[in-house]
C-alpha cells in the first residue's frame, strides 16, 4: 500500500500531486486557496493566492503564484504536465475573509473579496467549473485537498470541520 503524503503549500506558492496524497495550506485569511482536481487522473493542485492581480505590483514576474490572475494559469499548466485534462478540471475555493472586523473596507481595499472575485473570473475565462466555495466571513482557514477523492476539507478555529 502506498504511503499517503501530506504536502504543505506555502503562502504565494502551489503544489501538484497525484493520488492518494493530500495538499494542505494553512493561514487562509484574506488569502484564497484554489484547488484544481482532475477526477479522471486523480491529479490535483493547490494554490495559495495572496493578492488579486499581478499588474498592480512591481516585480510580479518573480512570483506568479502570489496573484490570482497569474497563479491559476501557472497551476493549470503544471497540472497538464502531470496528465490532467483542462476539460475535466474542477475547482474549489476557500478563504477570502475580511480579517479586520470593523475596519474601513475602502481603506483595506477588501483584499479577501477581490481575491475570490478575480479567482472566479480567471477560472471562468479558462472554462473551469467551480464546484464549491467556502469564502468570506472573518475567520482564517486551513484547506486540504485529498487527491484520492477530490474532496476538500476546510478547518476553521472554533468551528466544525467541513467537506466541500
Amino acid at each position: 500500500m502506498e504511503e499517503i503524503l501530506e504536502i504543505h503549500v506555502g503562502i504565494a506558492d502551489y503544489k501538484v500531486t497525484g493520488k492518494p496524497h493530500r495538499l494542505i495550506t494553512v493561514g487562509l485569511g484574506s488569502c484564497v486557496g484554489v484547488s484544481l482536481y482532475d477526477p479522471g487522473t486523480g491529479v490535483g493542485g493547490l494554490l495559495h493566492v495572496m493578492l488579486p492581480e499581478a499588474r498592480q505590483a512591481a516585480g510580479n514576474a518573480l512570483k506568479p503564484a502570489k496573484y490570482a490572475d497569474t497563479g491559476i494559469p501557472v497551476l493549470v499548466d503544471a497540472l497538464r504536465r502531470e496528465g490532467a485534462s483542462l476539460k475535466r478540471l474542477e475547482a474549489k475555493l476557500a478563504g477570502g475573509a475580511q480579517m479586520f472586523a470593523g475596519a474601513d473596507e475602502k481603506f483595506l481595499f477588501n483584499i479577501g473579496a477581490r481575491n475570490a472575485e478575480i479567482a472566479r473570473r480567471v477560472l471562468k475565462d479558462l472554462g473551469i467549473k467551480i464546484l464549491a466555495e467556502d469564502v468570506g466571513g472573518t475567520g482564517g482557514r486551513t484547506m486540504i485537498l485529498d487527491t484520492a477523492t477530490g474532496q476538500v476539507i476546510i478547518r476553521m478555529l472554533g468551528a466544525r470541520m467541513k467537506v466541500i
